[in-house]
C-alpha cells in the first residue's frame, strides 16, 4: 500500500510545485479574509513575539534539541500518514542533527515536511478544540497559537539552508518554487483558523474555507491572465 502511495505522491511533486508559485498572489489577495482588527489576532500577534522575546533567554542547546525533536517528528508523522512504519527516532548527542528511519522508498513530501507544515500547531490546534467543546473561548487560546506560530517560524526559518541534505534530496528547484508558497498557504490557514475560533469557535471551519478562498482567487487570476494575453 504504501508503494502505491509513494508513486501517486510523487506524481503530484512537480503540479504541486507549480501551484504554490501560482497561489503567491492569492495569499496576499486574501488578506482582508482574516478579520485583523479584533482582541484574538492582537492576542495572536502578542504570542508571537512573546515566543521571541523569550527564545533570548532559552538556553541554545535546549533550543536546538527541541527545533530537531520538532523536525524528526514531522518526518516521521509524514510517513505514518503515507502508511511506512518508522523504525526509530535519534538526535545527536551534541546536537549537530538528527534522523528517523521508516519501511518502503518514501516519497517527497515525507522529505519536505518539516519545512513547512507545523506539527505543534496542528496539536495545539486539536488540544484547543476539544477545550472549546467545554469551556468558553479565551483570548489567552489565541496568545498560546501566536507562541506555537512563532515557534514554527523560528523552526523553519532556522533549518532553511544549503547545507540540509533534505533539501538537496528533493531539489533546490522546487524547494525554490514549493516552500515559500507552501508556507504562506499554513501561515493563512493558521491566521484563518484563529479568526474563525475567534468568531465562532469554530476554527476548523476556516481551515477547510480559506483553500477555498485561495482557489477562487487563482481561477480569477488566471481568467485575467487569459484576458491579458488576449489584448495583447
Amino acid at each position: 500500500m504504501s508503494e502505491i502511495l509513494d508513486k501517486l505522491v510523487d506524481l503530484f511533486k512537480w503540479p504541486a510545485a507549480v501551484l504554490a508559485v501560482w497561489t503567491l498572489p492569492a495569499f496576499f489577495q486574501s488578506l482582508d479574509y482574516f478579520g485583523f482588527r479584533n482582541i484574538y489576532f492582537y492576542s495572536l500577534v502578542g504570542g508571537f513575539f512573546l515566543y521571541f522575546v523569550g527564545s533570548l533567554s532559552m538556553d541554545s542547546g535546549a533550543k536546538t534539541s527541541m527545533q530537531i525533536i520538532a523536525h524528526e517528528l514531522t518526518h516521521s508523522f509524514f510517513a505514518v500518514l503515507t502508511f511506512h512504519k518508522v523504525k526509530h527516532i535519534r538526535v545527536a548527542d551534541d546536537n549537530s542533527g538528527g534522523s528517523m528511519g521508516f519501511t518502503g522508498h518514501g516519497n517527497w513530501l515525507i522529505v519536505i515536511a518539516p519545512y513547512f507544515f507545523p506539527l505543534f500547531c496542528m496539536l495545539f490546534m486539536v488540544g484547543v478544540s476539544l477545550y472549546l467543546k467545554f469551556m468558553p473561548l479565551n483570548w489567552v487560546a489565541s496568545v498560546l497559537f501566536g507562541y506555537f506560530i512563532g515557534y514554527h517560524v523560528d523552526t523553519v526559518a532556522s533549518q532553511i539552508h544549503d547545507k540540509q541534505t533534505d533539501l538537496k534530496e528533493v531539489g533546490y528547484p522546487f524547494c525554490f518554487m514549493f516552500l515559500p508558497g507552501a508556507n504562506l498557504w499554513i501561515l493563512g490557514s493558521l491566521l484563518a483558523f484563529n479568526g474563525r475560533m475567534a468568531l465562532n469557535g469554530h476554527g476548523w471551519e476556516g481551515v477547510w474555507d480559506y483553500p477555498k478562498l485561495l482557489w477562487k482567487l487563482d481561477i480569477d487570476n488566471l481568467y485575467y491572465l487569459f484576458y491579458l494575453v488576449r489584448h495583447l
